[in-house]
């Protein structure tokens, strides 16, 4: 019986399957496009295998997109077609319970599943990049780090995923607070494999939770090389980027970032990017800067998937597009068609993930993002003040769920909500100190109670902590070979 590079045995797997299914896992913790191709040499070599039935699982789900969903859900039901799986091992029967539970949509489960496995194989690298992933889809941060966390003792600095598991853990560490100590981690994975780009990513996120953007570009531009093509964190670690540049003031650079990278031309219309792309112009709405043209494309891009319920976080993301684009009958067609959705066979869905995800916060975050397309900003802060505490239910990260939260915002300045726009900022500041636009949202509040000298204040330091900050996006002209 075949085993893999770390030793683990693989049930009816041949060792050119066992070959695959290593080539495989390395492409997935570095995110290259070759994994699927990878995964389907191994299922070819060795059909029977659980490893590479579970691994197809996981790519066909951890995209959020429906359609990849469904046709794993196909194939998987053939493999499963009068099989007894009781009698395989014990790491086996957890994968393909697991891999089902995705596939049924109880990602919660999938996750408890997969910790259950790690628990007893820690050495089992499949089982920690997708746990990873589902923490990463459920929003649990906590999980997100300990799930690494929990595993590493079982690893050696000579073992070759020792850098990717860092990368893993960093990300859990700054999504759970832990900033110095995620940005430490991140760097040694960097430091021992550039192309990490999950460990850049990960980094990069606690640039911009502490409000270090300065530091942030200054670490993407020296790295350029080593993410801003060839894997599938380029569009997203782009997205990063033109934050930075939004943050600093340069909102021209972030557009050209946003049209050669975010949402180019030829983009495949993944949920992935065009979400990405939504909070982007988002974020330019939010500022005052209308772009009907970018806005319109991305509409229709979300348009044309006609998503079915799946994933709220994805969603959201779609009312932003319609809303941006002017499109108010078609984002109220998603927000009522989701609210069907949770009426009829509830009790069918108890177990799905998706289903507690719309009905505690998708839903009232889409309903928010309408009423604020309306300019009903009062609306807007009832909806979202009582649900900004546990956003992270329906997934993301805490960057990318701070679109909402700046929307909570801008609606408290809007609505003249002086208390909570106070408080909001408040919240702000102590995270990101050195924010130019919490700095800049203090002067508009200073504005709005008469107190001129503290908004004078205010945006001096909103301008200090701008100055010289322009980043130039030099890696732009590697962005046509990453893959769509």
């Amino acid at each position: 019986m075949a085993t893999d590079r770390h030793g683990t045995t693989l049930h009816a797997c041949t060792p050119e399957g066992a070959d695959h299914l290593d080539r495989a896992v390395e492409a997935l913790l570095f995110f290259r496009p070759e994994v699927s191709a990878a995964v389907e040499d191994a299922l070819a070599a060795s059909p029977e295998s659980p490893d590479a039935q579970a691994f197809a699982v996981y790519l066909g789900v951890l995209g959020t997109e429906h359609t990849a969903a469904a046709a794993a859900r196909t194939r998987f039901g053939r493999y499963l077609a009068g099989r007894d799986t009781s009698a395989l091992p014990a790491r086996e029967r957890l994968h393909l319970a697991a891999a089902a539970a995705c596939l049924a949509g109880d990602l919660h489960g999938a996750g408890d599943l997969l910790e259950e496995l790690s628990l007893a194989y820690p050495r089992d690298v499949l089982a920690l990049f997708a746990g990873h992933q589902l923490d990463f889809l459920t929003g649990d941060a906590v999980r997100l780090r300990d799930r690494i966390g929990g595993a590493l003792s079982a690893w050696g600095r000579a073992d070759e995923p020792w850098g990717p598991l860092l990368g893993m853990y960093a990300f859990g560490l700054e999504e759970s607070g832990h900033y110095r100590r995620a940005e430490e981690t991140g760097l040694a994975a960097v430091e021992r494999q550039p192309r990490d780009v999950w460990a850049v990513h990960a980094v990069t996120h606690t640039y911009e939770m502490q409000g270090r953007i300065a530091e942030g570009v200054a670490f993407l531009d020296a790295r350029a090389d080593d993410w801003a093509r060839g894997n599938y964190l380029t569009v997203h670690n782009w997205w990063h980027y033109a934050l930075y540049c939004l943050e600093a003031g340069a909102e021209e650079t972030a557009l050209r970032v946003y049209d050669a990278a975010v949402h180019p031309a030829e983009s495949a219309g993944l949920a992935m990017e065009l979400l990405d792309a939504a909070a982007l112009l988002w974020r330019l709405r939010l500022a005052g800067r209308e772009e009907p043209a970018r806005w319109a494309r991305l509409a229709d891009a979300w348009a044309a998937r006609a998503d079915p319920p799946f994933y709220a976080f994805n969603d959201a993301h779609a009312v932003m597009a319609y809303v941006g684009a002017g499109r108010i009958a078609e984002a109220e067609a998603l927000v009522a068609d989701r609210r069907r959705w949770l009426a009829e066979g509830a009790e069918d869905r108890r177990t799905l993930a998706n289903h507690a995800m719309t009905a505690e916060i998708g839903l009232p975050v889409c309903e928010a993002l309408l009423a604020q397309g309306r300019g009903d900003h009062a609306a807007v802060v009832e909806l979202l003040w009582p649900v900004r505490r546990r956003i992270q239910v329906f997934g993301g990260s805490h960057a990318q769920r701070d679109a909402v939260q700046r929307t909570l915002l801008e609606s408290a300045l809007a609505a003249g909500d002086h208390d909570r726009a106070r408080l909001l900022l408040s919240e702000r500041d102590g995270l990101r100190p050195d924010s130019p636009y919490n700095w800049l949202g203090r002067a508009r509040l200073a504005d709005a109670i008469g107190d001129a000298a503290l908004a004078a204040v205010a945006r001096e330091r909103a301008a200090g902590a701008a100055k010289g900050l322009r980043p130039t996006a030099p890696g732009l002209g590697a962005v046509p070979n990453s893959p769509r």
